[in-house]
């Protein structure tokens, strides 16, 4: 009865979507709420996930040259309003310091709700000739957004994430830089998440404040409704004017430097509950599951069962995998229940009999299929099996993702899509956006991006009928 109760706690995802994550992340033990409103606290088991996941996405970066800093917080109003395009994207969002200990500011202070605007400060002293350059450095830190409406990893009033930010002497290397980031988000979310992506740029009404160009990663979650997980941003020369930031060049002429930033958030936590979880809670891809392995010890009080449970603990260790043994003492069925709630990939079953045999049990968390394996064969069956279900995992993530994309080359069939069904609609644009504005009042769906693998599906827009410029891929997002 206890193991039921456990996962009758969890509403099913279809009767509803949105209660069965608040449910999960609560479950599973990934955060707690605070007195602050809008903002969370992340307990270990969340917290976990995302340190695996600065971590490699740290040693991604730093393979492609980047170097980590860490600027202040703190943007002086007077510094943030240079870029007029920037401040007004985010005006809304500003949460504002007006005192400093008792005394009042002379100048009011925003609080990081992202750092272009210090990083050219900085620049403006730190780049002077065509030998300074590049720049190309990356924070972690928090910012702060001050949303109206909040979820847990997906949208919150202070969240963690990593900013990019360089600085080239041309645009092409500008440019070159911003692709080559976008991409290796794309691969990091399907060779480390399990979450296929679909790249491109972003319409000119979606892009980024103050950016000429902005690029973007786009996920399908189980129900259906897209995730930007990742973006980066040309900004060409226009911070650079705007802040005098001027270098000489080869040929000793001023220049106006060019810039990008990019970034990637906590909300990767939410695309990989919404993506791969299900209504027993949790499955997490083995390469950022905190724990990869649980042994569980059957009748742990008979001798010989706890220390045969360590012992392959200790081998798997040995392999570098990420195992605990689970000697609570709670039923097997209860321990079961809570590895599966977390998500930890392999469970490993341990008894009086199994040991006899010389052989345990193996159940694998994202198909809940059971195999015998020796004990002696644990390491390598179970490194092998970590490999392949993470490959498992992938597969399936895009058999659904593209069982849930569809193709409307009329306006009645974009409708009626959208209307009837819930996930990618691929559909011709005219570049118009009016005709975009219109989607968004109509629908409530929004451009998600314009594909880099572009198909010419219709010669007319969707919307209005006229000669079609782009295929863009549109959605209703989170």
């Amino acid at each position: 009865m206890q193991d039921k109760k456990m996962v009758e706690q969890i509403t099913s995802m279809e009767v509803d979507f949105a209660q069965w994550y608040t449910d999960v992340v609560k479950k599973a033990d990934l955060i707690d709420y605070t007195s602050v409103k809008g903002c969370m606290v992340f307990k270990p088991a969340g917290y976990a996930i995302w340190e695996l996941i600065q971590k490699q996405m740290d040693e991604r970066f730093k393979a492609t040259g980047v170097e980590n800093v860490y600027l202040p917080m703190f943007i002086p109003e007077s510094l943030l309003e240079k870029e007029k395009d920037h401040v007004e994207g985010f005006a809304p969002e500003v949460a504002w310091v007006t005192q400093g200990g008792l005394q009042p500011l002379a100048e009011r202070m925003c609080v990081r709700p992202t750092s272009e605007t210090l990083f050219c400060d900085f620049y403006k002293n730190e780049v002077h000739s065509y030998r300074d350059l590049p720049k190309v450095y990356n924070q972690w830190c928090s910012v702060v957004r001050w949303e109206k409406e909040t979820r847990p990893f997906l949208r919150s009033r202070e969240f963690l994430w990593q900013e990019g930010h360089t600085i080239h002497a041309t645009f092409e290397e500008a440019e070159e830089r911003t692709i080559q980031m976008l991409n290796l988000y794309a691969d990091f979310c399907e060779e480390v998440l399990a979450i296929p992506v679909i790249k491109g740029r972003k319409t000119d009404k979606e892009k980024f404040a103050g950016a000429e160009a902005t690029y973007t990663i786009e996920a399908l979650m189980h129900d259906g409704k897209a995730l930007q997980s990742g973006t980066s941003h040309n900004f060409g020369d226009g911070f650079a004017k705007a802040f005098d930031i001027q270098f000489t060049d080869k040929d000793n002429k001023l220049k106006y430097p060019f810039q990008t930033s990019w970034g990637s958030t906590t909300r990767l936590i939410g695309a990989i509950i919404m993506v791969h979880g299900d209504d027993n809670g949790l499955v997490l891809p083995p390469k950022v599951a905190p724990v990869q392995v649980v042994i569980v010890p059957i009748r742990q009080q008979q001798e010989g069962v706890l220390d045969k449970a360590n012992e392959i603990k200790e081998a798997l260790a040995k392999k570098g995998m990420r195992v605990k043994t689970d000697d609570t003492d709670k039923s097997p069925g209860w321990k079961f229940a809570e590895a599966e709630m977390r998500g930890i990939p392999v469970r490993v079953e341990i008894g009086p009999k199994d040991i006899e045999a010389g052989k345990a049990v193996l159940a694998r968390r994202d198909t809940g299929e059971k195999t015998e394996c020796a004990i002696d064969d644990l390491p390598e069956t179970i490194e092998k099996l970590l490999d392949t279900i993470q490959k498992d995992m992938l597969e399936k993530a895009r058999s659904r993702r593209d069982s849930q994309t569809y193709t409307a080359t009329t306006k009645e069939e974009f409708d009626r899509l959208f209307a009837e069904r819930s996930g990618f609609v691929k559909a011709m644009w005219c570049g118009d956006v009016e005709c975009e504005n219109k989607i968004k009042e109509e629908m409530s769906v929004t451009s998600r991006c314009m594909p880099f693998e572009q198909e010419k599906i219709a010669d007319t827009c969707v919307c209005c009928g006229r000669p079609a410029k782009k295929l863009v891929y549109w959605g209703r997002a989170y």
